[in-house]
Order: structure tokens, then C-alpha cells, then sequence
């Protein structure tokens, strides 16, 4: 029917309406932005990171409810864990951890890995 593939459930409202870490983290230790080439979505990720621990990250996104909701649950998922841990998180982590998103809607839940990937790319550089 359509419009049902839009349907979010209260979790991904949840992180839509209150997204968690949105904003800038003054001084970061690093940041990194990436941007869905296909429908225009882009997310802003700042971390702070102290002894390869992920202490606080926060993001900007622009884009649909669906990438607001990813990229505040993803913030979640990554504070507290080392950048190795961190890295592994996927973007169906992300998608159960909300409880399932539309399926047109699931290219969102990559914007904060591929994101995250990228910071980490560049401080692991930086500390070379």
C-alpha cells in the first residue's frame, strides 16, 4: 500500500523527534562527514577519544527522519567503546537497534559507520 513502507515504528520516532548527541562537540579530536550520493543525506560526526576510547561523539545530520534516527541511535552505540568495537558496528546493528526500519529507508543506517570509519581513518593517521 502506499505510504506503508514509510511507517516508522515508536523507536525510530523516538530518535527522530529527540535525537541523542546532535550538535558539535567543541574541540574533537576528530571529525567526519559522508553523504548518501543517491538521495542527498549527509551526517557531521565530532569524537572525543581518549586512550582509543570513544568518551563522546556527536553528530549533524541532514536529511530524512529515518537518517536523524540512525545517526542518534548510532552516537549511542559507539560512546563507551574502543575504536575497534566501534568499527564493527553495522548498519544492521543500527537497524535492529531501532527495531527495523522500511526497507527504502535502510541506506540511512549506513551514514554514521561509514562516518565513523572515516574519523577513525584520520586520527589513526594523525597519531602516525
Amino acid at each position: 500500500m502506499p505510504g506503508e513502507d514509510f511507517a516508522y515504528n515508536s523507536v525510530v520516532m523516538d530518535h527522530f523527534q529527540n535525537p541523542r548527541n546532535a550538535g558539535e562537540i567543541e574541540n574533537p579530536d576528530v571529525t567526519a562527514e559522508t553523504r548518501n550520493p543517491h538521495c542527498g543525506d549527509a551526517i557531521l560526526l565530532g569524537l572525543k577519544i581518549d586512550n582509543d576510547i570513544i568518551t563522546d561523539v556527536k553528530f549533524l545530520t541532514f536529511g530524512c527522519g529515518a537518517a536523524i534516527a540512525t545517526s542518534s541511535i548510532a552516537t549511542e552505540m559507539f560512546i563507551g567503546k574502543s575504536l575497534s568495537e566501534a568499527e564493527r558496528v553495522t548498519a544492521q546493528d543500527i537497524i535492529d537497534a531501532l527495531g527495523g526500519l522500511p526497507e527504502r529507508k535502510q541506506p540511512c543506517a549506513n551514514l554514521a559507520p561509514e562516518a565513523l570509519r572515516i574519523a577513525i581513518e584520520q586520527y589513526q593517521s594523525a597519531k602516525q
